[in-house]
């Protein structure tokens, strides 16, 4: 049989049969040096066991060149892997996950860029000047803003400015909206703020933040020679009919707990001086007037000094559970006028939530 038919039918590997074939080459070449005729001392003699050691070299060169392939390494991913998040498109401004506001929430708010849109922090006015503040917020809850809800007054100087100011327009969720409102700085010199929030349909006051219970403000300085408007023009003929201004006694909100006294000339909770007390008398929330208070229902609008004045007050107990969102006028214990407004209230914990303003009649 010959050596070509030989190795094709051995079934070996890539390095055994490279093996195979050198140890033929070197016996095919054996054999044919011994098969020569012999000649006289012309050629040298074969020396078989420098051929083996020339084939031995041969295969370890072999061997060590042969790549080493492992079994069990895997082989390389053609496809990369895909990430787990997608990002999020945003109007250009990164936001922590951290600070998103809660989802399903229908009345939540977040800055506008910028909120100030007018009257930055610590601007420097006149005393007595008028200026128009307007901040812009963004609707990041789930229910669009209508002219039902409110910018109203929270705390702080009023800087003669409405109590509430009903939103123009709706404001679907995600969108911005400029609302502005008129004030006026005080006559003397020094630094005022203001505080403010939106009011919904149901008379349920919230702000901004991750929890929607942060107020934003307005803070001016008040500097300068004070502006002078309405002075009196006083002749020989005729007496100046001066009609006194009235002042603010107290103002601002409160929260009532059950067999809270409040005290409406101060604005503050079980100390001396009590006007109203807040009770659940059959499972029903109540406002209970005392020690010579009056008070009445005035409905969904602001009352003014003189509607309160004038209003048909009573010393009777009122049921609070359907008026959130109402105004209340009373007088004093000590015979002040003033307006109450319900906010809101919680009837799981009874707790409730009210804002006043009483005046101070000279």
């Amino acid at each position: 049989m010959k050596f070509h038919q030989i190795y094709s039918q051995m079934k070996l590997s890539g390095t055994t049969k490279l093996v195979t074939l050198l140890i033929f080459v070197g016996l095919l070449f054996s054999l044919t040096a011994c098969n020569l005729p012999a000649r006289a001392n012309t050629s040298p003699t074969l020396n078989v066991t420098q051929a083996y050691q020339t084939v031995e070299a041969r295969l370890t060169e072999a061997i060590s060149r042969t790549p080493t392939v492992t079994a069990t390494s895997p082989l390389p991913s053609a496809t990369p892997a895909q990430p787990t998040t997608q990002p999020t498109e945003t109007d250009g401004t990164a936001t922590p996950a951290s600070s998103q506001p809660p989802t399903g929430t229908c009345d939540q708010a977040l800055p506008g860029v910028p909120i100030d849109v007018t009257i930055p922090d610590d601007t420097v006015l006149r005393p007595g000047e008028n200026f128009t503040k307007t901040w812009r917020l963004q609707n990041a809850g789930t229910c669009t803003w209508t002219s039902d809800y409110a910018l109203v007054w929270f705390s702080g100087e009023q800087l003669n400015a409405p109590l509430n100011v009903p939103l123009s327009g709706n404001t679907p969720p995600g969108q911005s909206v400029d609302l502005s409102v008129e004030m006026q700085v005080p006559d003397s010199e020094g630094t005022y703020q203001s505080w403010w929030k939106l009011r919904n349909p149901s008379g349920v006051l919230f702000g901004i933040g991750p929890s929607s219970d942060s107020a934003f403000w307005v803070r001016v300085i008040a500097q300068g020679i004070p502006l002078t408007s309405g002075t009196p023009t006083i002749t020989e003929t005729s007496s100046p009919s001066l009609t006194p201004t009235p002042g603010v006694q107290a103002s601002g909100p409160a929260t009532l707990q059950f067999r809270d006294l409040y005290d409406l000339d101060n604005n503050t909770l079980n100390l001396d001086g009590e006007d109203l007390t807040y009770e659940e008398l059959d499972q029903v929330h109540k406002l209970v007037p005392i020690d010579r208070t009056e008070i009445a229902i005035f409905g969904p609008n602001q009352p003014g000094l003189r509607d309160c004045q004038n209003a048909n007050l009573s010393t009777d107990t009122i049921a609070v559970d359907s008026l959130v969102g109402n105004y209340f006028c009373y007088h004093t214990n000590m015979s002040l006028p003033g307006w109450l407004l319900i906010n809101s209230l919680d009837p799981e914990n009874g707790q409730l939530n009210v804002q006043i303003f009483t005046w101070l009649i000279p």
